[in-house]
């Protein structure tokens, strides 16, 4: 899923400003009509179409409804231009948004009469197959559609995360260190795991050994940036790093 490339600064409670989140770009669409705040929240519906699109499946909606909700959803998200009245003390971003979900499917979308199917303005480049997918390949049978849209937005976290540490190591020479050493980011180590590793890399089995060390500390890094731009607070950020773990083990 596309990345939203947004800067955060000093997301470590005790100096987290959070001064560009999430939260930040829906309260400057709200209040300016500047095409640069327009263009920004473009971008953060692409970065969160997935877990809405997931949700309405699981809400019953056939592919081309999840689809076409999606689309309409977002649309009117933006084009609603009440977000200056948000308070985002209230909520982290992933509530807040469930919430707007919700309400929509509540109060708007239940005269599907109104839209027809592919008419509308399209926010959001949905591969419809590679969504259907993904989707069909996922064990959701026994989550609610709250579960699988917290699911989707956890996942879409550590891709996010996966993403900018690779690209961390795109120098020549790197790239062949990361795939190599990427696949000890989860999974737990064993005496002699790195051993065949060494040799591939030519470098002796304590040289790797430090090196996953780095690696995952610079995920973990990557993954609280990620999660910082959804909240607004060094204690919210703390419970939603907790609760993204506790959703990643279920």
């Amino acid at each position: 899923m596309p990345e939203t490339r947004r800067q955060v600064t000093n997301p470590l409670p005790g100096s987290a400003q959070f001064s560009t989140t999430h939260w930040s770009v829906v309260l400057e669409a709200g209040a300016s009509q500047d095409s640069c705040a327009h263009a920004a929240l473009e971008e953060l519906c692409r970065t969160y179409w997935y877990p809405i699109y997931c949700f309405a499946r699981r809400r019953g909606q056939g592919p081309e409804d999840a689809q076409d909700l999606t689309q309409e959803f977002f649309k009117r998200l933006i084009d609603r231009r009440d977000f200056s009245r948000v308070d985002r003390d209230k909520g982290r971003f992933r509530s807040f948004l469930l919430a707007c979900l919700n309400n929509f499917l509540a109060k708007e979308w239940r005269d599907r009469n109104t839209l027809k199917r592919g008419a509308g303005q399209i926010f959001v480049p949905i591969d419809l197959a590679t969504a259907e997918a993904a989707y069909a390949a996922g064990p959701f049978q026994n989550q609610t559609p709250e579960q699988l849209y917290d699911q989707r937005w956890a996942l879409g976290v550590m891709e996010r995360a996966m993403k900018r540490l690779r690209q961390e190591f795109s120098a020549p020479g790197k790239e062949g260190l990361f795939d190599e050493l990427k696949g000890f980011l989860s999974a737990a180590t064993e005496d002699g795991a790195y051993d065949l590793a060494a040799a591939r890399l030519k470098m002796t089995p304590n040289a790797v050994a430090t090196s996953v060390h780095r690696l995952r500390r610079s995920y973990r890094e990557r993954v609280r940036e990620e999660v910082s731009q959804t909240v607004t607070t060094p204690l919210e950020l703390e419970e939603e790093m907790r609760y993204l773990l506790e959703v990643l083990r279920r």
